[in-house]
């Protein structure tokens, strides 16, 4: 999405970036994983198809992806590459064109908590209300942390085999969302890395 291709987010946990093509030979290493195109209902693509999809999504109006990176080990050293910082990404999708205020989110993280970021983008940039995440039934951690994050069931489809999670952000809910996140800086994406690190 043109909207977050210069925005860099820095929080004390996570960094998020822009999905470039940098980063597309370290994400495609990981969805050669088996486990990993389960748990996300993906289908393995090649290094060539990766870097189609990545253009692509840049480009779509309606995709905004981050790649989460580790701030500890991105802030460590000036001369530390991005790819070696990565540890998932986060994707917000407008799905519905009728409905402008939900937002579709997946996440692709080893135990960081980008998450918060994008919701606060979400709401804040993009007036989102609503998010819903479409999770393969069988992906249990996925679904009990989107559970413990308020995430209510809404649907499950057995043809797709993956259940779908909603939250509606509340004013109580979208206060707390801005407090956890008070601390993230938005910079400009390549003017914040020198700066930041």
């Amino acid at each position: 999405m043109r909207l977050n291709e210069n925005i860099l987010l820095l929080g004390k946990k996570v960094v998020l970036v822009p999905y470039t093509s940098e980063h597309v030979p370290r994400y495609h290493e990981w969805m050669k994983s088996e486990e990993l195109q389960r748990l996300t209902a993906s289908e393995p693509l090649t290094l060539e198809q990766e870097y189609s999809m990545q253009q692509s999504w840049r480009e779509d109006a309606d995709k905004c992806t981050f790649i989460v990176m580790d701030a500890e080990k991105w802030q460590a050293q000036p001369r530390t590459t991005e790819e070696s910082c990565m540890a998932g990404d986060v994707n917000l999708f407008l799905t519905d064109p009728g409905e402008p205020s939900l937002g579709e989110i997946e996440v692709m993280i080893a135990g960081l908590k980008g998450r918060r970021c994008v919701w606060e983008g979400g709401v804040t940039k993009l007036g989102l209300t609503k998010f819903e995440a479409k999770i393969g039934q069988g992906n249990e951690p996925s679904i009990r942390m989107f559970r413990k994050l308020h995430f209510e069931q809404v649907a499950v489809s057995s043809v797709f085999q993956e259940v779908t999670l909603r939250l509606t952000v509340t004013e109580h809910e979208r206060q707390w969302l801005l407090e956890q996140t008070s601390h993230v800086e938005e910079k400009r994406y390549r003017d914040g890395l020198s700066e930041s690190r």
